[in-house]
């Protein structure tokens, strides 16, 4: 009898030995659904997988020139630049923030976007980004963001799309980077590339300290990235080594109740004295892009990360303190084969096929503390949790107006659970083979305009506990997610761009973690339903100004709920804005100075899935920043974020009560970065 790693192999295999060649280069414009805002340089010649601005329908790319400019405390924050992303400010300690996509919240309980650095996967377990904090942000080259059901390349958390950081790699440079501003917040970076001979080595390093802005909030990071990269003349390849390190050491300043967060915001209770935690991330990852002939392509990424996170927390008065220590070791391979075959009888085709392989080693222990001492323990838990998945992806232009790219993706889990405390072992769900068509359609109405069209299924299996049959015999079966999209691109006249796109995205069973849950279990939702409009502009008027914006709009419903949660039926899910806003513009007066302007905006939402304890969370939010180049080596910026001093908050609910975490008032921050 076959097992699932066997049956999921043949399957995949049945497919790759179809009959399908590849595609001719995409050019710029309204044929690629695809928004650049910023700068993205491109280097070398187009070796190793297909490019995903190219192939798939709804993507987005920050530039570097966007990542690097003004003032942000952590990566998560650059999401908020890019069109139709939500940000989750929870500003404690360690656990900052994060950012989600297509209606789907970054409280955690459903993490629904793939994070890759370097296409190297970089979630936790439970589909959480601790890594993000991983990379320097004057390492970073662009941000891609695809959203959506219709990527194949990827399976596990990839449930509304994913996001891939792409770092420096190659070049001669030198960057160093100094900020100081607001709550004694002191900021040091810098980079170092040099490429010689064929052998690249580029260096990245950033420190940061800050008192922030509430009481005991201090916080202390420190990052380090090198990679060493080797190509040959011929450049009929390129391999390397990247590794990375991340520590960071904060406190917590807690929550407040509603009454307390409006009168004193700043503040932090006596109980929140002793939070805080430390987080050691590494993650050690080699790369090999070779061209086996001139139309064959081979891409092989294995990798090594390494997380350690220990944290004391208290919620309320009413709760003890807790330690939660995640010790994660998570390691895998990822290898792709692009035929690019050139123009055939069918038209213009591609194919790519890629496998990956994940094992992830496990541990998850809480305590009730009483100021950092440990009383009991409430969980000490061990699990395996291994992934194989593969996928094949064509791309086909049968006209010079039409591009069909249809995929088909498979993926089969395996693992084991431990529980300490008990000596208890359970297997993990059968989930079977879980099948995933896709189809992304783009037709070139005009010169001007292209239409397009996607559909495609991702899934959502349990996370910690609840992907095993800790507490029933039968096997639980994946959540399936069903999505499609509908959009134009435009750009009727030159240095203007938009998209304009409607979507949405069903799940079946949809589950959810339970974050205090000792059992570290699950949830089941029920049958969801989330929906929404996209507006997108991009304006280059002159080589001397742009400007940006994007609404989304937004819905969600539980179409039919578990019956255990009868309340929740035809409610909206929780922390779910109905409106987002963003919006930029950069203007060069001269040649030397520079002035920007950036708007995040978002509507207030619910705090559960029963929608009876109000709605907070809304704001708009204005920065500003003017920058000066003082000599050719040398620049200084001047940044004033939350310029009108608004007040804003993330806020949750315990089941007793709202606790709100105030976020940060008007701040400013100065910026030297000297290149060489």
């Amino acid at each position: 009898m076959k097992t699932p790693a066997i049956r999921a192999f043949t399957t995949v295999c049945g497919y790759l030995a179809l009959p399908v060649m590849a595609a001719e280069p995409v050019v710029p414009g309204a044929a690629v659904p695809a928004l650049v805002v910023g700068e993205v340089a491109v280097r070398g010649r187009g070796i190793g997988a297909l490019a995903t601005r190219d192939i798939l329908t709804s993507v987005d790319v920050l530039g570097a020139d966007q990542a690097t400019r003004g003032q942000v405390n952590y990566p998560w924050e650059l999401f908020g630049r890019m069109p139709g992303v939500m940000l989750t400010e929870f500003r404690q300690g360690t656990t900052s923030g994060k950012f989600s996509l297509r209606g789907f919240n970054g409280e955690g309980e459903v993490n629904a976007v793939k994070l890759l650095i370097d296409g190297i996967p970089s979630n936790s377990n439970d589909g959480n980004m601790p890594y993000l904090d991983i990379v320097p942000l004057v390492d970073i080259a662009a941000i891609e963001v695809v959203r959506g059901t219709n990527d194949p390349r990827y399976g596990l958390h990839n449930i509304a799309g994913n996001a891939n950081v792409i770092t420096r790699t190659g070049g001669n440079y030198g960057t160093a980077r100094l900020q100081y501003g607001s709550f004694a917040t002191r900021d040091v970076q810098g980079a170092l590339g040099i490429e010689k001979d064929g052998i690249a080595q580029n260096y990245a390093v950033a420190f940061q300290r800050a008192e922030g802005y509430r009481d005991h909030a201090q916080n202390e990071r420190a990052s380090f990235a090198g990679k060493w990269f080797y190509e040959p003349v011929d450049g009929r390849f390129r391999m390397g080594l990247i590794a990375r390190h991340h520590w960071n050491s904060a406190q917590e300043p807690g929550y407040l109740t509603a009454a307390d967060a409006r009168r004193d915001p700043d503040q932090s209770y006596g109980i929140s004295a002793t939070d805080g935690g430390e987080r050691l991330a590494n993650q050690l990852s080699a790369h090999l892009d070779a061209e086996l002939r001139s139309d064959l392509s081979l891409t092989v990424k294995t990798y090594l990360n390494r997380l350690e996170d220990q944290r004391w927390v208290r919620f309320s008065a009413g709760v003890s303190q807790q330690e939660r220590i995640v010790d994660e070791t998570h390691y895998g391979v990822i290898s792709t084969l692009t035929w690019r075959a050139g123009a055939t009888a069918l038209g213009d085709l591609s194919v790519e096929g890629g496998v990956n392989v994940e094992r992830q080693e496990n541990k998850s222990q809480r305590f009730n503390t009483t100021n950092r001492t440990r009383v009991s323990r409430t969980r000490d838990q061990d699990f395996d949790f291994d992934n194989l998945g593969a996928y094949v992806q064509a791309t086909l232009k049968p006209t010079p107006r039409l591009r069909v790219i249809p995929a088909y993706r498979v993926d089969t889990f395996s693992g084991r659970f431990t529980n300490n405390a008990t000596g208890a072992q359970s297997a993990i769900n059968d989930y079977g083979l879980i099948h995933q068509p896709k189809l992304s359609l783009i037709y070139a109405l005009t010169d001007a305009m292209s239409a397009y069209g996607n559909f495609g299924r991702t899934f959502q299996v349990g996370a910690g506990a609840g992907a095993y049959k800790v507490t029933r015999t039968n096997d639980l079966a994946p959540s399936i997610n069903q999505g499609w999209e509908f959009g134009l691109k435009f750009a009727p006249v030159a240095r203007v761009e938009g998209r304009i796109a409607v979507w949405q995205q069903t799940a079946s069973d949809e589950a959810r973690r339970r974050l205090n849950d000792p059992a570290n279990d699950t949830e089941n939702v029920g049958r969801t339903r989330r929906r929404g409009l996209d507006l997108q502009a991009v304006f280059r008027p002159d080589d001397r100004s742009s400007a940006w914006a994007s609404y989304s709009r937004q819905f969600s419903k539980i179409l039919q709920a578990d019956a255990a949660s009868p309340a929740s039926q035809g409610r909206e899910i929780d922390h779910v804005p109905h409106h987002l806003f963003s919006a930029g513009v950069d203007y060069e007066a001269t040649q030397d100075l520079r002035f920007s302007a950036w708007v995040n905006a978002q509507s207030s939402y619910y705090l559960d899935r029963t929608n009876t304890t109000g709605r907070f969370g809304g704001y708009a939010l204005v920065n500003v920043a003017a920058a000066y180049r003082a000599t050719k080596e040398i620049s200084v910026e001047l940044t004033l974020k939350n310029l009108t001093d608004r007040y804003y908050e993330y806020v949750w609910h315990d089941g007793t009560q709202s606790l709100h975490s105030p976020g940060d008032k008007r701040a400013l921050y100065a910026t030297m970065t000297a290149t060489f």
